[in-house]
C-alpha cells in the first residue's frame, strides 16, 4: 500500500434528482465503483452520503484515494467510467457536482 504522502484523495461530491435516487445508488454501488476501483493506480474507493442536511451542501461524496493526481484524466479512468449504466443513465442527471483533488501530508 502507498504511504501517506505517496496518494492523493479525489474526492467527487454531487447531488443527483430524488427521483432517481435508488437507481444512482445502485448503478454507483455495482457498476460505477467497482468499475473505477480496478482502475491501476486506485488505492481504495469510499462513499458517503450526508448525515445532516446543509444547506448548499451535495448530499453524495465519493473519496477516491489514489497514486498520481492525473488518474481521472486518463484513458484507463475514462474507460472505466463509461462501462455500464453509469454514462447514460445516471451522468446526464448529476447536479451541482464539485470535483477536488487532494495532496496528502507528509
Amino acid at each position: 500500500m502507498a504511504e501517506a504522502a505517496d496518494h492523493y484523495l479525489w474526492l467527487v461530491q454531487l447531488d443527483i434528482p430524488e427521483e432517481l435516487e435508488a437507481e444512482f445508488n445502485h448503478i454507483y454501488d455495482t457498476e460505477h465503483a467497482p468499475a473505477i476501483a480496478k482502475v491501476p493506480g486506485v488505492i481504495e474507493v469510499q462513499r458517503y452520503v450526508l448525515e445532516t442536511p446543509v444547506a448548499g451542501m451535495q448530499k453524495y461524496a465519493t473519496t477516491y484515494r489514489v497514486t498520481s493526481p492525473d488518474l481521472p484524466q486518463t484513458p484507463a479512468w475514462i474507460a472505466a467510467s463509461a462501462k455500464g449504466q453509469w454514462k447514460t443513465k445516471i451522468s446526464p442527471h448529476v447536479v451541482n457536482a464539485r470535483l477536488s483533488m487532494f495532496r496528502a501530508m507528509p
